[in-house]
C-alpha cells in the first residue's frame, strides 16, 4: 500500500544566522536527542532509506519546531521563512518525487504571510503551510489574520497547526511536572485549545472553504465532539455559529495520525470524524516510521478505508 505522510520535520544545517533557536523546556534522553538531531536536517543518509524500508513513497516535509514562530521579530521572521523555504524548496527539486513540502510562515508579520504563503504555492508547488501554534501569544483568530484565511481558502490550500511554539504561560497544573510539558500532554491541550478559538470565532462561517489539518488524531478534539456540542447549547454567545461546534471537525477541520501509534485509536477516529478526514503522518523522526505503518496495517477497517488514510485522501487534500 502507498503512503504519504504529512507531518515530516526537517532542520537546516548551518542555519545559526537563519533559524530561530530557543530553548524548548522539553527533558529527552541523550540517546533520543542525538538520535532526533542526526535525522532533522538530513534527507539522503537517513530519511530515504527508512522511507524506502517501509513503503513511504512522499514525506510532505515542514520546518521542526519551534519554527519561525520564535523569531525575534518581525524581519528576521521574514528573512527566516523565505530562507528555510528556499532551503525545502531545494531538497524538494533533488527527490521531486519524494518530497513535498509545507511553507514556514512569518506571522508576526501578517501581510508578508500572505506573501510569502502566496509565493511558496505559485512558485514554488509547496501544497500548504505548517506553523508551531500561537505566534508571541497571538492567535489565528486574531483579525489581523483574516487576509491569511482569505489567501488560503482562494489558494485551496490547507494550513498545518502544529503544537511546538514557545509557551506563552505558566500553567499551573505542570508545575513541578515536566513530563507533561510538550508532546507527552501540552502540547496537544494547547494545539486543541487553539483550533477551537478558530472555531467559536467563526473562523470557518467567514471563509467556509478553508482547511485546517490537526496532527495526533485532532488534539484531543474528536473524541470531545459530543461534549462540545452538548455544552455549546447551555452557552451564552455573543454571535452564534452557523452550525454545532462537531460539524467543523471532520470537514473544515481534518486530522492526521502523527504519534498515535495504536490502531484502535485510529479505528475510533474513523468512526469519529469519518474515513475521509483522516489522513497518515508519522512525526519523523520523532516517532517510529514502521510503527506508525502498523497503525494503519493492523486496524480493523475496511481495504478501502485504509488507503484512503494511507494516501488517498491526502493526494485529494494536497493535490498531489
Amino acid at each position: 500500500m502507498a503512503y504519504i505522510a504529512l507531518e515530516e520535520a526537517f532542520t537546516v544545517p548551518g542555519a545559526a544566522g537563519h533559524r530561530p533557536t530557543a530553548p524548548m523546556k522539553i527533558r529527552t534522553s541523550d540517546q533520543y536527542a542525538e538520535h532526533c538531531m542526526r535525522r532533522l536536517d538530513d534527507f539522503e543518509k537517513y530519511r530515504l532509506p527508512d522511507m524506502d524500508a517501509h513503503g513511504i513513497d512522499i514525506q510532505v516535509l515542514s520546518l521542526s519546531v519551534p519554527g519561525i514562530q520564535a523569531a525575534p521579530d518581525a524581519g528576521a521572521a521574514v528573512r527566516d521563512a523565505r530562507f528555510a523555504n528556499d532551503h525545502l524548496a531545494g531538497t524538494i527539486a533533488r527527490h521531486p518525487a519524494r518530497f513535498r513540502g509545507f511553507a514556514a510562515l512569518p506571522l508576526q508579520d501578517p501581510a508578508a504571510a500572505v506573501t510569502e504563503l502566496e509565493r511558496c504555492v505559485g512558485e514554488l508547488d509547496f501544497k500548504g503551510a505548517l506553523v508551531n501554534d500561537h505566534t508571541q501569544g497571538r492567535y489565528l483568530d486574531d483579525p489581523a489574520y483574516d487576509e491569511l484565511w482569505s489567501a488560503l481558502e482562494e489558494l485551496r490550500v490547507p494550513l498545518y497547526l502544529h503544537p511546538g511554539s514557545l509557551p506563552a504561560d505558566d500553567w499551573h497544573v505542570m508545575r513541578g511536572r515536566p513530563e507533561m510539558y510538550g508532546a507527552s500532554w501540552s502540547w496537544q491541550a494547547e494545539t486543541g485549545g487553539h483550533a477551537m478559538r478558530l472555531v467559536y470565532a467563526g473562523i470557518f462561517d467567514r471563509h467556509p472553504g478553508a482547511t485546517l489539518i490537526l496532527g495526533h488524531l485532532g488534539e484531543f478534539l474528536p473524541f470531545q465532539r459530543s461534549r462540545l456540542d452538548s455544552r455549546y447549547r447551555t452557552l451564552k454567545v455573543e454571535k452564534p455559529l452557523e452550525r454545532m461546534p462537531s460539524q467543523y471537525i471532520g470537514s473544515n477541520i481534518l486530522i492526521t495520525t502523527s504519534g498515535i501509534l495504536a490502531p484502535e485509536a485510529v479505528q475510533a477516529a474513523v468512526l469519529t470524524v469519518g474515513a475521509d478526514a483522516v489522513m497518515f503522518a508519522i512525526d519523523y523522526p520523532y516517532e517510529n516510521t514502521a510503527d506508525a505503518v502498523a497503525s494503519i496495517e493492523e486496524a480493523a477497517l475496511p481495504p478501502e478505508v485504509k488507503s484512503g488514510i494511507a494516501h488517498l485522501n491526502a493526494r485529494r487534500v494536497l493535490n498531489i
